[in-house]
């Protein structure tokens, strides 16, 4: 059994900047010596070691053979260092959400509560919008707004309308959702895997 998830987010309001990453040569980095470029998380995994050199206006030693993902920007808190084939992944996934769902993607992610694609840390879009609800006031908000598309109450006496314990009903309902907060002060609301 799930329980009820809240957790603070550090996001401002507003379109999501786009996914960047400065890919490094380690052979350099390792000689002490940065040497590197920021690209398009979306394009990082068609960076070579020749390209990052020349992108990089360095010219490249017998002993450049591997890149990596040393810095990040706009991706969710958490993510480390990657590969650049992970943050091709992470690009495509970005690319996959309309501006408006990468803040609950993030937050999904973030929380810990996410559906990954394979065996990686990148979250499956698909998976994603099978569970995300929405953005309520409250999780309570949510749960009413689901008892009226559910017609629950419907065929209910006054009386029985009146006794009916809301907040033992939103309390059971929680333990299959994650919520989140959001950064307009409600909350994202999860359906749990």
């Amino acid at each position: 059994m799930s329980v009820l998830t809240i957790a603070d987010t550090d996001w401002t309001v507003g379109d999501p900047e786009p996914l960047r990453v400065w890919i490094g040569c380690l052979s350099h980095y390792n000689a002490g010596r940065l040497v590197g470029e920021w690209y398009d998380a979306i394009d990082a995994g068609a960076v070579t070691v020749e390209s990052l050199h020349r992108d990089a206006g360095c010219r490249q030693s017998w002993d450049c053979e591997e890149l990596w993902v040393m810095d990040l920007d706009s991706f969710p808190s958490g993510i480390g260092e990657i590969s650049p084939s992970t943050a091709q992944e992470w690009g495509d996934a970005y690319a996959e959400v309309d501006p408006a769902e990468w803040s609950p993607l993030n937050a999904w992610v973030e929380c810990g509560a996410y559906i990954a694609c394979g065996n990686g840390d990148v979250p499956c879009v698909s998976d994603f919008r099978d569970h995300y609800t929405g953005e309520y006031e409250s999780f309570r908000s949510y749960a009413e707004c689901l008892a009226d598309d559910l017609g629950m109450m419907g065929g209910w006496s006054e009386q029985a309308q009146n006794y009916f314990d809301w907040d033992k009903w939103v309390r059971d309902l929680s333990f299959d959702y994650t919520v989140v907060g959001s950064p307009t002060g409600g909350v994202y609301v999860f359906s749990n895997p």
